[in-house]
């Protein structure tokens, strides 16, 4: 007998032998499927595969391995290693066996799977000797699954006798009812449609692509799509109907036949709506449509750099007809309608109409740009009055001239002259004049618009003082007899539109004090004849004059324009209202008829730094003479 120590020794080897055994033999019964692939299609001796031209490809049983298998991660499907402890060693497989398997796994890899020495014929012999041979079953759950895909496959291509066929096969593998149903309805759902899909090639080769009725080839498919809603050979039948749409759109557009693009489009949508197909047309047409209309619309730009504004109008409309979104067109709009509005105008420029009559024209004016801006001043405003609100956006939509100046002496003796006026301060008997000795304001007899603020003759270029609202009519109504243009006195709005001149401050060069001689008002270091100064000025501000300037005396403004700020106060069309409430939202006056009282607007030379505000309003009678007032005219385009 062997000693104890080889006995022990013995003892050990043959257990180490037994567990390798036994852990091999577990691997093999309950894991075989890692030492398989899936089959493809296989094809019948004599016959096409299922995609003809393609070989099958087949790779049965994968080579061995001597690494140890992953064991199966918790949740996974499929039998665990503790379960096949539990259920221990495998039943003993004969030589038989052993042999159908070796030929099945060659069959198998070879695509050989339907006839009778075929896999699926010696797998079932496999399960004759062994009913649970699990290799084995395996292996024909594993082919029931190709040949139900193999199924589905033959479905959408319309092959109806390779349809029959698999689904033969696949009743007699394992399978679940449900998807046997599902392929059994789709074969009979085929069946149906096959003729119908027939008739349909037939008109398509014919020509009969759509129409009335259902003699076409466009009803012919939808009525199959109905039956079959997936049918991939109906859905490729409405490509090729929905491809000739496409293709006609996108003649249509080379030929800026948009509308006609469009219609041929909504037309192809109902064919396969939301196709890619008919997504990427459209971002063809799209394209070529935005690119054709800013051609047209650089075209009509030209046109109206060139003065041709009808011609620009028409290539715009074509422009906008060809693409309503087009960016930039409706800043084109804008110039072309300035156009129209400053007729041959340009905004900025200096208009001087000669007289109709006689030698002689009328003051100059400017044209003012238009545009919005916000009128009135806000609650806060250093200086606000109740009268300056609300404040409200207004459009200047129509285009006008403005004065230059402020009328002078000078132009408004020539009136006079031509038309023997009597103003009302000759009317009255008296004007307003400054009192050197008082430093006040008071009235005098015998002053009228000929003399200055201290009650002397006028020199020409000085701007006409002691005129009232009738006066002021009197006059623009003369210029327009003489010119034969529309002329008038500013509205209310248009003045302070032209006054701020795109500022949006509380003055007109910013909100705080003047850091330079900007026009004629109250400054710290103005001095009168006796050496008076004002008791409210702006600090640190002198423009060297006490009482109205000379015209032209200070810089003009961003439009333009001479002393809208300050020299004189100035009249304007409208009548005089306690706020904004209800007020016009364009520019147009606000005029109730029979008003006695109407507004005064900008600062002058005797005005305190809030009377010189952008938004600083006045109300006075229609009759009243100042010593500070005169006024500037409008002229429309």
């Amino acid at each position: 007998m062997p000693g104890p120590e080889v006995a022990r020794k013995q003892h050990t080897l043959g257990g180490a032998a037994g567990i390798a055994l036994i852990a091999f033999a577990l691997l093999y019964r309950f894991f075989p499927g890692i030492l398989h692939m899936q089959p493809p299609e296989p094809v019948a001796a004599g016959q096409q595969g299922p995609y003809a031209g393609t070989p099958p490809t087949w790779s049965a049983v994968r080579p061995a391995t001597t690494s140890v298998p992953t064991l199966p991660n918790e949740g996974e499907v499929g039998t665990s290693y503790v379960d096949a402890v539990r259920m221990g060693p495998p039943i003993a497989t004969s030589k038989e066996v052993t042999a159908l398997l070796k030929r099945a796994r060659s069959a198998e890899e070879k695509g050989a799977l339907f006839e009778s020495k075929d896999a699926i014929a010696l797998y079932r012999q496999v399960l004759v000797a062994a009913p649970h041979n699990v290799e084995a079953e395996t292996a024909l759950e594993r082919i029931a699954g190709a040949v139900h895909d193999w199924a589905l496959a033959a479905i959408d291509r319309g092959d109806e006798a390779a349809v029959q066929r698999y689904l033969a096969v696949y009743a007699e593998l394992p399978h679940a009812d449900d998807q046997m149903a599902e392929l059994r309805a789709r074969a009979k759902t085929l069946h149906d449609v096959l003729p119908m899909l027939a008739k349909a090639a037939t008109l398509v080769k014919s020509g009969h692509l759509r129409g009335s009725g259902d003699d076409n080839a466009l009803a012919v498919y939808r009525a199959v799509m109905k039956l079959d809603p997936g049918n991939r050979l109906a859905d490729a039948g409405l490509a090729t109907i929905e491809r000739g749409s496409l293709d006609r759109a996108l003649a249509q557009a080379a030929q800026d036949d948009f509308a006609g693009a469009d219609a041929t489009l909504g037309e192809a949508s109902a064919i396969r709506p939301g196709s890619p197909a008919l997504l990427e047309t459209r971002a063809r047409v799209e394209g070529i449509r935005r690119q054709r209309a800013e051609t047209v619309l650089a075209q009509a730009r030209s046109a109206l750099d060139s003065g041709n504004a009808d011609l620009a109008e028409q290539l715009a409309k074509k422009a906008q007809g060809i693409s309503a979104d087009l960016a930039g067109i409706d800043e084109f709009n804008l110039r072309l309608r300035n156009a129209r509005l400053y007729a041959s105008f340009a905004p900025g420029q200096v208009i001087r109409d000669r007289f109709l009559d006689v030698v002689g024209s009328a003051p100059p004016v400017v044209v003012v740009p238009t545009g919005t801006f916000v009128m009135g001043s806000p609650a806060d405003e250093a200086g606000h009055q109740d009268s300056e609100e609300p404040q409200r956006r207004v459009r200047i939509s129509n285009g006008y001239a403005i004065g230059q100046t402020e009328v002078s002496v000078g132009q408004f003796r020539e009136f006079v002259a031509a038309t023997k006026y009597v103003s009302d301060a000759e009317k009255a008997g008296s004007g307003s004049v400054y009192e050197e000795v008082s430093g006040r304001i008071s009235d005098r007899r015998g002053m009228d618009w000929r003399n200055d603020y201290r009650g002397e003759r006028a020199k020409d270029n000085l701007p006409v003082i002691n005129v009232s609202w009738n006066d002021a009519q009197a006059y623009v109504g003369w210029l327009s007899a003489r010119t034969g243009k529309a002329y008038r006195l500013p509205t209310e709005a248009e003045f302070e539109y032209a006054l701020r001149a795109g500022s949006t401050a509380r003055f007109t060069w910013g909100d705080g004090d003047p850091d330079r001689v900007v026009g004629n008002f109250t400054g710290e270091g103005d001095r009168s004849p006796s050496k008076r100064s004002w008791t409210s000025a702006f600090p640190r501000y002198s423009d060297g004059y006490w009482g109205p300037a000379p015209v032209r005396s200070f810089p003009p403004d961003r439009f333009g324009l001479f002393d809208m700020e300050g020299n004189v106060s100035e009249w304007v069309d409208d009548c005089w209202h306690d706020n904004y409430t209800r007020a016009p939202r364009d520019s147009s006056a606000w005029i109730n008829p029979g008003c006695e009282r109407h507004v005064v607007r900008g600062g002058s030379w005797g005005s305190d730094p809030d009377q010189v505000r952008s938004a600083f309003r006045l109300a006075a009678r229609s009759d009243t003479r100042s010593a500070r007032v005169g006024f500037r005219i409008a002229r429309g385009l």
